[in-house]
């Protein structure tokens, strides 16, 4: 309401009556406050029929920003004539570079993964550098198991530590609890590789003492928010400054990463001549 839209709610099946009840406590207090009536909408019923033909009024709605599971998003993504802002999976990472500090790197990754492991910004695999895998693993990995984390690495991690043995679908697993895949990396370009392979393009960083590795994991990585020296955990629109937000976009169009009040607004041109005329 506060960026111009009126909003149209559609929540899930197992919460109806509280989601009925809510939209209409949100209904009556725009009302109250002057807002025109109808600007908080609610579809009413939990017949998944009505989602389907709600996707087909782009003659009224602007943009749809579904939260949920994957086939929920998947459905809307397929369906949809309306532009989707797609809040999908957080597969984040943190890279332990060759020339970072051993220390940082630990509580960064420590935050990264417990502060709240079911959220999308929490790191899911952590990847370390050949170079200093030796000196880093068995300390963070000691953190991390006081911290209840089950570990899953590749076969140089079970070398190093104890933990399982990490499969070709735990890279591309969005656990959203306190487990975490682990591998270690030959390079820097096998680092960013792994990342723009099967990460989620949401949230990943790097932990570094050299300037060119970071400007290039800054440039390299594609995703909506990369990290230099700085845990995952900070993607959010609060924590950006931009206010309460309505999702995490992975998306480049039309916006990236926290979805907040500027993110519900366009552009519009506005000219005041004097009868002007062009040439």
């Amino acid at each position: 309401l506060k960026s111009g839209n009126a909003v149209v709610l559609r929540g899930g099946s197992e919460a109806i009556h509280s989601n009925i009840a809510i939209a209409k406590v949100f209904a009556e207090g725009a009302t109250a406050a002057g807002v025109p009536g109808g600007a908080v909408q609610m579809i009413a019923t939990t017949d998944r029929a009505a989602v389907g033909e709600l996707l087909k009024m782009d003659a009224y709605v602007d943009v749809v920003v579904p939260r949920g599971g994957k086939g929920l998003i998947a459905r809307i993504l397929d369906e949809s004539r309306i532009p989707v802002v797609a809040h999908l999976d957080g597969v984040c990472h943190v890279y332990v570079d060759a020339d970072a500090d051993l220390d940082m790197a630990k509580s960064i990754a420590v935050n990264a993964k417990l502060q709240r492991p079911g959220v999308c910004n929490a790191m899911e695999t952590l990847l370390v550098h050949a170079d200093i895998a030796a000196d880093f693993l068995p300390d963070a990995a000691q953190a991390l198991d006081m911290g209840g984390c089950e570990l899953r690495g590749c076969e140089k991690t079970r070398q190093l530590i104890a933990c399982a043995e990490a499969t070709a679908d735990d890279w591309t697993t969005e656990y959203l609890d306190k487990i975490l895949s682990i591998k270690v990396v030959e390079s820097f370009e096998e680092a960013v590789d792994h990342i723009n392979r099967y990460g989620s393009h949401h949230s990943d960083a790097i932990v570094t003492e050299r300037y060119e590795a970071a400007e290039r994991f800054l440039d390299d990585v594609d995703s909506a928010a990369v990290y230099v020296n700085a845990s995952t955990r900070f993607t959010d629109g609060f924590e950006f400054g931009l206010g309460a937000e309505i999702g995490i976009s992975t998306n480049k169009l039309h916006c990236r990463g926290p979805m907040a009040l500027q993110e519900l607004t366009c552009l519009k041109y506005v000219i005041r001549g004097a009868g002007q005329i062009r040439e």
